[in-house]
Parts: structure tokens; C-alpha cells; sequence
């Protein structure tokens, strides 16, 4: 029962991949029901980086259009403000998110792979049409966001995981060790960011290994199947292309593609995924690593990575040579701007860098450093060839831990680099004391789920209990009220399930309770609650739904129950059950009203010929 798991704990902690910056603007603009597509694009042109993303992919292959859009505005008219909004959440998801900390999680093939998927999408359902295929994209792009976000949110626990998936499956992992696993997870941040529905119901139905029905919702999940089967080549090399050409193959059979047409299809997503891998900064040479080893920090600093920064070749070439015969790693640039792009690239553990350089001097290095999140725990040493008290104090100012006067001497830097050792070692203690107490806190947290999560799920269907039930519809209400939506609940009850019992004994009994949780989950919507009262009396919560469309939910539901009986047991009756329904709009009926205006219609039906829905007479 993922409805447990507290989002809104790690959002408020700032441990989750969430859009920033003109991206959160733009989102909260088009979320009011009064935005207009000027207000939009005056949003998308304070971002330079943005317009030429956004004006790039409008005239992308992916979205097809007819005519060169040459200005935000028109795009947006032509791409529609919801796909804008949704590429620009990508954008900034994939910005601040190329790069982490989880050790086995390979962020470029993660992006890589989850690109291709995107691509993928877009292009089976501008073939079979299900929905826009420019919004399908985006839900390829996020689809799997619950991956990013456990590697985030927990990083070395994460990695563990990852390493130790082999042979067992990484989804029992994730929800032993978090209470979720990146499915669910990722099902809950798309609904926190406003997708919708049918892109949930889907994505969801897509993680199963087979898609009933042939409805809308089950034709897009299926697509979403086999767009994962085209990411997952996409991202492989020949040797593992070879084993998944199979699978892909049987999967295209559903979708009209015989093994010719298909690698024609698949060649086509390829070329687009690599010119889209351009607009969206996603490296599309990025490949999957199939054997994942979780690395692990260095026990002891037997030497250090260094960076030596100096614009003299001689003295790089001496000095690099020389610390490489002390155990250290060198790397060497020739000035301030080449330096800093290689510690935002490689993060070296210590810098030594010249003060006097062009275009960027080893003082206006040492500042750029310190401003950043990267830079700030560097450990710095200056070569100077001045040891004037104003100067060196400037230099203390500008960041710098130690300083070597030229020329240098070996011995006296050595010494130095060993004082600066072992400052970086007790930074390396701290860190991985605070991982430490990471690591504690988040199984505790997860105890605790697990804990709230046994108290509030009944224990023979899985469904949530009476407890939850009550305590989620009340809260349901006083959101709805709120937002001034409608709530609907579904009061429903196994017809004659007492005679089950009574003749077959409690553990048929129990086989028909599971059977029927089951189909009720199944039949229902990602955002409807279904849980069980006790006995046969069960209780679906179907937030921001008027009655007449509960009445809809309640008659699949009735309609399944009673064509899918339960295999293996004789049972003198089919399965079949009553319910009753029953909304509100506003104040009232307030929560407790509504369950027995619903129990009231429950009721009529059992009076009558049961095996029917029947909605409350309200007033």
C-alpha cells in the first residue's frame, strides 16, 4: 500500500529530483485555469537556453510540424502549453540530475536509456494514435523518475541495492529497504507534478507483465511495453542487441511490425534519438551497464588526486613528474578557466595552483571554487613568488589553505601536501560519518513505514484497513473542500458471502475475499483507494469525482467481479457484489454523511436482486 510512503517528508527535505527555476515557473503558471500562451512564452523568453530548447524541439522531427516555427510564442501555440510545460520540467530535470552520488547508478545511461524510451513513444503513438504524441514523450522521458529519485534520496543504500540485485529482484529490495519501490515512486511524483490520469493508470499497468483489455488506458500501457523493450535496445551493445532482438520482436507482432519493418522503425527512433539527445543535452553514445558493481571509497589516502595548475610548461612538466614519484595522481592545466572545467569534471582532491596566469589567475580560481557547491571542501595550495603579508593575507581571503613559495621546494610541498592529507582524511571521516547517520535515519524511516504500513493494510487482501480507510476519506474531504472538487466513496458488499462460509468453510472463504480485493484494485483507478472494512464489506475513495462517474467506476467494477470468477473452488452462487454509491461537492455532506448515504444505497441494492450498482439519493 504505497499511499503510505510520505513524499511530502523527503520533498520538505529537499532529497528529491524536482524542477527549478523557470521550469517550477512555468508549471505553476499553467496549473491556473487563467494562464494565457503570452504569459508562457514572456516566462520561456527569460530563459535564452530554454527558448532555443523549446524552438528546437517544435521543429524536431518529433513533433512534426509543417512550416520552421521561428518564435516561442508560435511554439507554444503549436506544441500547446501543456507539452511546453512538460518538456521544460524534463529540461530542468535532466540539468540538475546528469550527475549524483549513488555509486552502481550510471546517471548517463539512465538518461540515455530513458531518451530512447521517450523517442520511442512519441513515435508508436503518432503511428497508433492513443495520445498526443508530443505529451507522450515526456512521460517516456520521467516514466522510470523513481530510479533518480531513490539514488538521490539515498545514495549509498541505493547503490547497495544495486549491487546486490543480482539474482534477486531489485523491486523486493527497494521496498525492503524503503517501503517503495521506484515504480510506485515514480507513479507518485508524476501525480505530485500533475500528469494525467490516463498517463498514470497506464505507466502503472506497463510495469505489470501482461496488460488486459483493449480500452484506451490498456492500448497506451501496452505501447509504453514495448516503447521500455526499444530504450533497452537502444542503450545495449551488439552482444546484448543480439539477446533482446527476440522479446522486441514477439512485442512488435502486437503493434503490426514484422522483423524487417521493425528495424527499419527502430533505425528511424535511433537516428531522432541522437538529434534529440543534442536539444535535451543527453549523451545518446551512453550505454547501459549490463554487470553494475557498487565502487566503493578508499579505505586509506595512500595518495592523493591531485590537479597542478601553472602556466610555465617547465615547472608543470617538473613538478608533475616528481609528486607522480611520491604516490600521488597528477593531472596538469595551463590556466584558471581549464583548471576549473577539470575539477567540475573529475572533482580532484587537492589543487595546486600558480597565483599569476592568463586569462584566469590561480586568486580568481581559488574564488570560483569557493562560490561553488563543488569547490568548497578542495583543498587549496598556492605557489607564490612573494611572501608580502598583504598578498598573502589576500590570498587567505580569496580561499586558499596553505601556500609553497618559488621556487619550490620539493621537500616543503611534499610536507605540505602531507598536512593537507591529513585534513582531506578527516573530511573523509566526516563524510562518511554523515553518511553513516544518513544511512541510520533512513532505515529508521523506513522501520517506521514499514510499521505504519503493517498498522493501516489488512493482512489478507493487502487492501488498507478500516483505520486508514476512515482516516484517508477525511482527509480526502477536507481537501476536497479545499479545492472545491467532488469526492465519491463506493460502499461495497460480496453478495451472499455468509452461505460461503458457512458451506465451503473460512478458508474458500478467504480465497474469494483475495479474489475480489484483486479484481477491485485491478478494475480501479491509480488515484481511487480501495480498501476493506472487514468481513465482505469493502470501500473504494474516488477523489475529485462526481456520482455520475462513480457510478461508471462502480459498474466496471460490479462488471468485472462478475465475469472473472474465481477458478478452483465450486461455489453454489458466481461472485458477484452490490454497491452502493454516493458524492459530494463543497461542505456537505461531510465524510461521515457520505459513507452512510452510500451504506443507504448499499442497502436498497441488497433489498432488490443485488449483483447492482445504485447511486445515493442525496438531500
Amino acid at each position: 500500500m504505497n499511499v503510505e510512503f510520505n513524499l511530502n517528508e523527503l520533498k520538505a527535505a529537499d532529497r528529491l529530483p524536482s524542477p527549478s527555476g523557470t521550469a517550477l515557473a512555468i508549471m505553476q503558471l499553467v496549473q491556473q485555469s487563467d494562464a494565457t500562451v503570452h504569459q508562457v512564452s514572456q516566462l520561456i523568453k527569460v530563459d535564452p537556453a530554454l527558448s532555443g530548447r523549446i524552438l528546437r524541439f517544435a521543429n524536431s522531427a518529433a513533433f512534426g510540424a509543417r512550416r520552421p516555427i521561428a518564435d516561442v510564442e508560435t511554439a507554444v501555440i503549436m506544441m500547446g502549453m501543456q507539452t511546453v510545460r512538460n518538456f521544460a520540467l524534463s529540461l530542468s530535470l535532466i540539468g540538475s540530475n546528469s550527475k549524483g552520488h549513488c555509486p552502481g547508478f550510471d546517471y548517463e545511461a539512465y538518461w540515455s536509456r530513458s531518451l530512447a524510451m521517450s523517442v520511442a513513444i512519441s513515435a508508436i503513438t503518432a503511428r497508433e494514435v492513443t495520445v498526443v504524441p508530443a505529451e507522450s514523450f515526456t512521460l517516456g522521458l520521467l516514466g522510470e523518475i523513481g530510479s533518480l529519485a531513490l539514488a538521490t534520496a539515498w545514495s549509498e543504500i541505493y547503490g547497495e541495492c544495486l549491487g546486490a540485485a543480482e539474482g534477486r529482484r531489485l523491486l523486493e529490495l527497494e521496498r525492503e529497504h524503503f517501503a517503495i519501490d521506484h515504480n510506485a515512486l515514480s507513479l507518485l511524483l508524476l501525480a505530485d507534478w500533475g500528469f494525467p490520469v490516463i498517463f498514470l493508470d497506464a505507466l502503472k499497468l506497463s510495469f505489470e507483465t501482461k496488460v488486459p483489455g483493449i480500452n484506451r488506458t490498456d492500448q497506451f500501457a501496452k505501447q509504453l511495453i514495448f516503447a521500455r523493450l526499444i530504450g533497452n535496445y537502444c542503450v545495449a551493445d551488439e552482444a546484448h542487441q543480439a539477446r533482446l532482438l527476440p522479446e522486441l520482436t514477439a512485442e512488435a507482432s502486437f503493434h503490426a511490425l514484422d522483423e524487417a519493418e521493425l528495424l527499419t522503425f527502430v533505425d528511424e527512433i535511433i537516428e531522432l534519438w541522437h538529434d534529440l539527445g543534442k536539444v535535451c543535452d543527453v549523451k545518446t553514445d551512453a550505454r547501459q551497464s549490463w554487470q553494475k558493481t557498487v565502487a566503493t571509497l578508499r579505505s586509506a589516502l595512500s595518495g592523493l588526486e591531485l590537479l597542478l595548475v601553472d602556466d610555465d610548461p617547465m615547472m608543470l612538466a617538473r613538478l608533475s613528474k616528481q609528486l607522480a614519484a611520491a604516490g600521488h595522481q597528477v593531472a596538469v592545466c595551463r590556466n584558471g578557466e581549464s583548471a576549473l572545467k577539470h575539477v567540475i569534471e573529475h572533482r580532484p582532491q587537492l589543487v595546486i595552483t600558480d597565483w599569476r596566469m592568463k586569462p584566469m589567475d590561480g586568486l580568481a580560481l581559488c574564488k570560483a571554487l569557493r562560490a561553488s557547491a563543488f569547490g568548497k571542501n578542495i583543498y587549496l595550495i598556492m605557489l607564490s613568488s612573494t611572501e608580502d603579508e598583504d598578498a598573502l593575507v589576500e590570498a587567505f581571503d580569496a580561499g586558499i589553505d596553505d601556500y609553497v613559495t618559488k621556487p619550490v621546494s620539493l621537500r616543503v610541498l611534499l610536507a605540505r601536501l602531507r598536512a593537507g592529507q591529513r585534513i582531506i582524511m578527516l573530511q573523509h571521516e566526516l563524510e562518511k560519518e554523515s553518511r553513516d547517520i544518513q544511512r541510520y535515519t533512513a532505515e529508521l524511516a523506513a522501520a517506521n513505514r514499514r510499521l505504519k504500513l503493517m498498522a493501516n493494510t489488512d493482512i489478507l487482501t493487502n487492501l488498507p484497513n478500516r483505520r486508514y480507510a476512515l482516516s484517508r476519506l477525511e482527509q480526502e474531504s477536507a481537501g476536497a473542500l479545499r479545492a472545491k472538487q467532488p469526492l465519491s466513496v463506493l460502499m461495497l458488499d460480496l453478495d451472499h458471502f455468509k452461505s460461503v462460509n458457512d458451506t465451503l468453510g473460512h478458508d474458500v472463504g478467504d480465497q474469494v475475499l483475495t479474489h475480489a480485493a484483486k479484481l477491485m484494485r485491478a478494475t480501479a483507478r491509480s488515484n481511487d483507494i480501495v480498501c476493506r472494512l472487514g468481513g465482505e464489506e469493502f470501500l473504494v475513495i474516488a477523489p475529485n469525482t462526481d456520482g455520475t462517474t462513480a457510478l461508471l467506476l462502480a459498474e466496471r467494477i460490479r462488471s468485472a467481479i462478475e465475469k472473472n470468477q474465481l477458478q478452483g473452488p465450486v461455489l453454489a452462487r458466481p461472485v458477484t457484489v452490490s454497491i452502493g454509491v454516493a458524492g459530494s461537492l463543497g461542505a456537505k455532506p461531510d465524510w461521515k454523511e457520505l459513507m452512510k448515504w452510500a451504506d443507504d444505497a448499499l442497502y436498497r441494492v441488497k433489498q432488490g436482486n443485488r449483483n447492482g450498482v445504485q447511486l445515493a439519493k442525496m438531500g
